[in-house]
C-alpha cells in the first residue's frame, strides 16, 4: 500500500492488511473527524486494530466520510488513571469524536448505533460498556490547509448529511 493510501474498513475487519495499517501524509488531511479512543491498557494489537476499524466503518456509512479522511488516537491507561463507572466491566471504552459541525439528527443516531453494532462484532464489546461523545466545533473554529479556516476551505466533501 502505498502512503496516503487507506483500505477499506470492510477489508481491514477481515483481516487482511498488516496490523501496523498504512501511512497518512498531513497533507492528504482534509479535516475528518478526529477520533480518540479511550481504554484500560492491556488490549492486543489485533483488538485494538478491531476497535479502530469498527469506529472508523460507522464514520464512513453514517456521516458518509471518504474512507480514506481517518485520523484516530487510542489512549490506553492503567486502571489507577481510567476509573471505571459502576456497573460497566473491564472492556468500557470511552470514544469522543470531534467533527464539523452540521450532522443531522439522523445521521448521528446512525453513527451511534453502527459504532456499538460494529463493535460488539468486532471486538466483541458490550454496547453497555461504550461510552460516545460527539464535538462538533464549528468549521470557523478548525485551521486546516495550511492555516485556512475550515468555513473557507474545500473540504472535499459534504458535512450536511
Amino acid at each position: 500500500m502505498t502512503p496516503g493510501t487507506i483500505a477499506s474498513p470492510v477489508t481491514r475487519l477481515k483481516g487482511n492488511i498488516e496490523l501496523s495499517g498504512p501511512t497518512i501524509l498531513l497533507k492528504d488531511v482534509k479535516g475528518m473527524p478526529l477520533v480518540k479512543i479511550s481504554l484500560r491498557k492491556g488490549k492486543s494489537p489485533d483488538y485494538k486494530r478491531a476497535l479502530s476499524d469498527s469506529v472508523h466503518t460507522a464514520l464512513v456509512l453514517a456521516f458518509l466520510i471518504p474512507d480514506h479522511e481517518r485520523m484516530q488516537q487510542i489512549f490506553e491507561l492503567e486502571e489507577d488513571h481510567f476509573e471505571i463507572p459502576p456497573g460497566k466491566t473491564s472492556q468500557f471504552v470511552v470514544i469522543e469524536i470531534i467533527a464539523f459541525l452540521g450532522r443531522s439528527f439522523s445521521a448521528k443516531k446512525k453513527l451511534y448505533a453502527g459504532i456499538v453494532k460494529n463493535l460488539g462484532q468486532s471486538p466483541g464489546i458490550d454496547g453497555e460498556d461504550i461510552l460516545i461523545i460527539l464535538h462538533e466545533p464549528p468549521t470557523e473554529n478548525w485551521g486546516i490547509h495550511g492555516g485556512k479556516p475550515a468555513s473557507e476551505a474545500d473540504l472535499g466533501f459534504r458535512i450536511d448529511v
